[in-house]
């Protein structure tokens, strides 16, 4: 068994060999293999064929390989597919970047079946030898050799270059036009030069030269750059007689090499499948058949690249007509006129809209016509006497393109007519003694009103009385007024204007001296008040009240020159519904004042003024400030005035004065603010809005400071110039000397009193404001002894104050006797070391006093003194006259007065001293009050006890 599995083993790998080379499909080498060098293109012409092809034809993969210096170094891989026939040789162009002279370059191809219908694997066949492309031994004896000769190269794009040296140890250099450019060694005889992203110099190239320090040898070439060739703009075609088309573009801007020219362009037709090639670089032509629509494509192409731009139209929507022809005018009259002219033929009711202009005195009028052949058009409305210029266009009316050229216009003038228009006429009015001078004026008539050359003006004059009586004053032209003498001031004036043609309606107007306002009867002196006009810059504008009455107009005149020089009367005549309106005159000067007059034309025509103005027609900043004069000058204030001041001479109207002040203080005075001067100098500034107040009063100022200041009045358009400032210093101050001589003789006694009061305030406030409530401290009440008794002082109740009242309740009257003494508390005070006798006491209880009773007195002696003293009539316990709410009645309340400062006593006249007592233990302090007088009077039962007794001892009062 183990030779027969070794045999089949042996077997099997003899056999996998066999059948794997039958499966697969293995070519031979191509054969014939051969390489053309073509030095004018540097390119490589390679060629080949194939044998021993299973099929007549078959298609087939080739891949050629190209190596440069030796054939290791790789260059260039193709892959080729064609379709190959038996023994058929195929070619090949392989263009190099490298000028074949400077290098050997080696070819080699393979190729295998790519053919569907062959089953087998497709492999490569073999390589086929390689052949060498040598151009060097084409090269002659120089020493030094640049390569190519020539070269055509696309702006932007990079161009190799190399030299051949037979010296290797030579130094080479190389430049483009001057500029030194570096090299890159290949072997020892050969260099390369790229030029990178070269630019467009000139048509006729840029120059690259080496050259060898050996034999200064300077061998180079021209280099021609060509533009990138761009895309055709605005590629269009257009028929002018359907019979061709002319198609235009723009080729931008390519140049070509005029060494090697080779940009051009072709015409495509897409649906005939036509072609042209054009002769021009900017339009070609193209002849029109059946078809309708084209589509075309312009193909822009040069050696280095192709342009395609494609349109696609219909023929009747690009139709340009040729330009009209025979163009004439016929049946011309004074305000109408014929155009007529021809048109070339196009096809059967191809309709063409026409446009006819009309040129006259800068002006264009146009007009639309449609026509299908020769076609006319009428003028109407032409004005006499006027040159006019005609001409016409056509184009297609249905599907618009283009209009044509114009056809030759045609010049020619219309015959004169009479004036259209009345004159406009004013007048000046200069009534003397018993008659009138009039000065007539008129505007000559515009060459639309004239309707000719006018010739000369009639002038009528009329009495308003006598209408028989009328006087004609023909006025040759180009005369604009007259003067005429009136007799009266009451006439009707009429003038016309004439021509060739005719008269022009005349112009109307009334001179009545003594009659009256119309609309204002019985107002006929009135005077009119003057009013300001704006003005525009370029004019003055003005408005007015219209009268109550009809108007058939307005007229505004005025003077074209200043109020000193002699008047230039003009005026502008308005429709009777212009309430406003903006004088113009080129005679207009800024800063001057002009002045108007306002008219109302009448039903009757007569003029009657009715509104004054006075205006620039451009205000102007002031040219000269006010002279200032200072006034009333004081330690805090000034005046300043500029009475003489001419505000209507100035150009413009015053607005307002502006008071400039500058101090050494940096806050501006009340009423001031902060402002800048031209010259960027800081100063304060207060606004007059008054134009008609020219004194200010400055105040608020510093004694004995300096100040200046500079008024300059404001227009509409700015301020006065910006002059020096005047100087001025503010006087002394008086006040504080009369204030010393008052203050001075009141200080020194007030200060001596404060400092008395203060070395004395210790009594001062024993005296006035005792503590409270331990009265005894005070000494005041020393004050208040009565000095009527010679005995001991005791308290008079007509001092006492009363405070508040008391209310005693109790439950029945009682007699006097009934009554029992209430107790009281006593303070005895001790005796001192010089008497032997008992102190007096002090007796705590308020007695009501009557404020009846002036006189009344101490109610008694206290329980430690030897009598008793008279009770006054004034003491008295008497019974509250007021009730309390849940009390007594009135009657039953006493009222009891407990003095707080009297010594007690006792209740009895006959009651023997009483020894000395100790302090009780309380004393009393009961507030007081008074008995109205009014109220009751006491009863002679209920007459209270002692308020007060004070018996001082040997040595004085008790404390």
């Amino acid at each position: 068994m183990a030779p027969v599995a070794v045999f089949q083993a042996a077997f099997l790998l003899a056999w996998l060999p066999l059948s794997t080379y039958q499966s697969q499909a293995v070519l031979s080498e191509p054969l014939s293999l051969s390489v053309h060098v073509n030095l004018t293109e540097q390119s490589l012409k390679i060629e080949w064929s194939v044998h021993n092809l299973t099929h007549p034809e078959l298609q087939m993969a080739f891949q050629i390989e190209i190596s440069r210096i030796n054939k290791s170094n790789v260059i260039w891989v193709e892959n080729y597919t064609t379709t190959a026939q038996q023994n058929q040789t195929l070619r090949r162009m392989w263009k190099s970047e490298l000028p074949l002279e400077c290098a050997t370059h080696f070819v080699r191809i393979r190729g295998k079946d790519e053919d569907p219908r062959m089953l087998q694997r497709r492999v490569w066949s073999s390589w086929s030898s390689w052949v060498k492309a040598e151009a060097q031994s084409l090269l002659g004896p120089e020493p030094l050799l640049v390569f190519p000769k020539e070269k055509q190269v696309e702006e932007g794009s990079d161009v190799t270059l190399c030299y051949v040296s037979r010296h290797p140890q030579s130094h080479v250099v190389c430049k483009l036009n001057g500029i030194l450019v570096p090299g890159e060694q290949l072997d020892p005889h050969v260099s390369v030069v790229t030029l990178r992203s070269i630019s467009f110099v000139s048509k006729t190239g840029s120059n690259f030269f080496c050259e060898e320090d050996r034999n200064h040898t300077q061998p180079g070439l021209a280099i021609f750059v060509t533009k990138v060739l761009e895309e055709p703009k605005g590629f269009s075609c257009e028929t002018r007689d359907l019979k061709t088309l002319n198609c235009t573009w723009d080729p931008g801007s390519n140049i070509d090499s005029w060494k090697f020219p080779c940009q051009r362009y072709t015409l495509f037709e897409s649906f005939s499948g036509g072609k042209k090639s054009c002769k021009d670089k900017h339009w070609c032509s193209w002849q029109v058949d059946s078809q309708e629509t084209y589509n075309f494509t312009l193909q822009a192409e040069n050696c280095f690249r192709k342009r395609n731009v494609t349109l696609l139209f219909q023929l009747a929507h690009r139709v340009h007509p040729m330009t009209p022809f025979k163009v004439a005018l016929k049946s011309v009259s004074a305000t109408n006129a014929i155009l007529t002219w021809t048109v070339h033929p196009l096809r059967n009711n191809f309709t063409l809209l026409c446009q006819v202009e009309l040129h006259s005195e800068g002006r264009v009028v146009q007009h639309n016509v449609s026509t299908w052949g020769n076609g006319q058009y009428s003028f109407r409305g032409l004005a006499p006497a006027t040159e006019y210029t005609a001409r016409v266009r056509c184009a297609a009316a249905q599907h618009f393109w283009k209009w044509s050229k114009w056809a030759n216009q045609e010049e020619f003038s219309t015959p004169q007519a009479a004036p259209s228009t009345a004159p406009d006429v004013w007048r000046s009015v200069r009534p003397t003694l018993g008659s009138c001078n009039v000065t007539l004026f008129w505007k000559p008539l515009s060459r639309a009103q004239a309707h000719g050359k006018i010739q000369f003006y009639t002038v009528a004059t009329e009495r308003l009385h006598t209408p028989s009586s009328s006087q004609l004053f023909p006025i040759p032209a180009p005369a604009n007024g007259t003067e005429l003498s009136l007799d009266g001031c009451s006439h009707r004036i009429r003038v016309t204007a004439s021509n060739g043609a005719g008269t022009s309606p005349a112009s109307v107007m009334v001179i009545a001296g003594d009659l009256g306002d119309p609309w204002n009867p019985g107002n006929q002196t009135a005077e009119v008040k003057e009013e300001r006009a704006q003005g525009t810059g370029d004019g003055v504008s003005m408005s007015w009240k219209p009268p109550p009455g009809d108007v058939l107009g307005y007229v505004v005149e005025w003077c074209d020159g200043p109020r000193e020089s002699p008047c230039d009367l003009r005026w502008e005549s308005l429709g009777p519904n212009a309430t406003s309106t903006v004088i113009k005159s080129d005679a207009f000067r800024p800063g001057v004042k002009y002045n108007f007059r306002i008219y109302g034309i009448s039903p009757e025509r007569m003029a009657y003024l009715l509104e004054r103005k006075t205006g620039y027609s451009q205000e102007l900043a002031p040219a000269d400030n006010p002279r200032v004069t200072v006034n009333n000058l004081t330690s805090h204030s000034f005046t300043l005035s500029w009475e003489d001041y001419a505000a209507d001479a100035q150009p413009g109207f015053i607005r307002g004065y502006r008071v400039h002040l500058r101090s050494q203080a940096e806050q501006c005075l009340p009423g001031f603010t902060k402002a800048l001067l031209p010259d960027n100098t800081a100063c304060c500034k207060h606004d007059i809005d008054n134009p008609e107040q020219k004194t200010f009063l400055v105040k608020n100022l510093q004694p004995e400071s300096f100040y200046e200041f500079l008024v300059t009045p404001h227009t509409r358009a700015g301020e006065g110039p910006a002059q020096a400032f005047t100087n001025v210093i503010t006087t002394r101050d008086q006040h504080p000397r009369v204030l010393i001589r008052i203050l001075l003789p009141m200080v020194f006694p007030l200060l001596f009193l404060t400092i008395l009061c203060y070395v004395k305030s210790q009594w001062i406030k024993e005296t006035c404001f005792p503590d409270i409530p331990d009265p005894y401290k005070s000494s005041v009440l020393s004050l208040l002894k009565p000095k009527e008794s010679p005995h001991p002082s005791i308290m008079s109740v007509r001092d006492c104050v009363p405070d508040a009242l008391e209310v005693v309740n109790k439950a029945a009257r009682r007699s006097l006797a009934e009554v029992e003494c209430p107790k009281h508390d006593y303070l005895h005070l001790l005796p001192t070391g010089s008497s032997a006798g008992p102190g007096p006491g002090i007796c705590f209880e308020n007695l009501t006093y009557n404020q009846a009773a002036p006189g009344a007195g101490p109610c008694g002696p206290s329980p430690g003194q030897g009598g008793l003293l008279a009770a006054p009539g004034g003491l008295l316990r008497s019974p509250s006259y007021v009730n309390s709410p849940g009390g007594p009645p009135a009657e039953e309340a006493p009222l009891n007065y407990v003095s707080q400062v009297a010594p007690p006593t006792s209740g009895h006249e006959d009651s023997p001293p009483t020894p000395l007592l100790e302090l009780a233990p309380r004393s009393e302090y009961r507030t007081q009050m008074a008995v109205p007088p009014g109220l009751a009077s006491p009863s002679p039962e209920e007459k209270s006890h002692l308020c007060a007794v004070s018996l001082p001892d040997a040595g004085g009062h008790g404390r």
